[in-house]
C-alpha cells in the first residue's frame, strides 16, 4: 500500500515537472526608446506669421507598431524585421508628431489639432514612409527616414505645396544604435521641414 502511494507521488511529481517544461517561458521586458528630449528653441512667433493646423502624422501600414524595424539589405532588403527585445515607446508616428508641433509653436502665431476646432491659416500633413534601419553587412547600418510634407489651406483645401524629404544617419548595428540615429534624423529633418513650410507660408 505504501508503495503505491510513493508510486502516485512520483507521477503526480513527474507531471507537474513536464508542466512546468511546457509552460511559457519567462521573457525579461523589452527595452523601450523613445527620440530623446525634445530639442530646445527660442520662441520666435513672427517667423512664420499664420496659425498652422498639424494633423497627427499618418504611417505606412507596416511602420504603425512600436517594433523597431530593420532589413538585412545584403540578404534580402525587401523583408522588414522587428526587434524581438527592442521597443519605441509610442509609434514612429506618434512620436513624431510631438516634436514637430513643439517645433512649430515655437516660430508661429499657434499650432492647433483638429481636437482643438479652432480656425487656422494653413494646414500641414505628413505621411511617414520609412523609419527603419538598414544593414549593409552584419557590422554596418544605417539609420532612414522619409516622410510626404503637404500644405493646404483648410477653407478651400487648395494645394500649396508638397515636398518629399529623405534624411540617412550612419547607426551601430544594434537597436540602440537605430534609435540614436534615428533621433538624429527626426531633428535634421524636422529642421528641413520647418525651412521649407517657413519660405512656403510666407509666399
Amino acid at each position: 500500500m505504501k508503495i503505491c502511494k510513493y508510486l502516485i507521488l512520483l507521477y503526480i511529481f513527474w507531471v507537474g515537472l513536464i508542466a512546468c517544461s511546457l509552460g511559457p517561458e519567462k521573457r525579461d521586458a523589452p527595452a523601450l526608446f523613445d527620440l530623446g528630449p525634445q530639442r530646445a528653441h527660442s520662441a520666435n512667433p513672427h517667423v512664420i506669421a499664420a496659425t498652422v493646423l498639424i494633423a497627427a502624422v499618418n504611417a505606412s501600414a507596416w511602420l504603425d507598431t512600436t517594433g523597431m524595424q530593420y532589413r538585412l539589405a545584403y540578404q534580402d532588403a525587401s523583408r522588414p524585421e522587428t526587434y524581438a527585445q527592442h521597443r519605441w515607446v509610442a509609434t514612429p508616428a506618434q512620436l513624431l508628431t510631438e516634436r514637430v508641433r513643439a517645433r512649430f509653436a515655437a516660430a508661429s502665431r499657434g499650432v492647433v489639432t483638429l481636437q482643438d476646432g479652432a480656425k487656422a491659416d494653413v494646414t500641414l500633413r505628413i505621411e511617414l514612409e520609412d523609419f527603419s534601419q538598414s544593414f549593409d553587412s552584419a557590422q554596418s547600418s544605417k539609420a532612414t527616414m522619409r516622410l510626404r510634407a503637404t500644405l493646404v489651406t483648410p477653407d478651400t483645401r487648395a494645394l500649396l505645396s508638397q515636398r518629399t524629404f529623405n534624411v540617412e544617419r550612419p547607426a551601430a548595428p544594434s537597436a540602440s544604435g537605430a534609435a540614436q540615429a534615428l533621433a538624429s534624423a527626426s531633428d535634421a529633418l524636422i529642421e528641413e521641414l520647418y525651412a521649407w513650410a517657413t519660405q512656403q507660408i510666407k509666399k
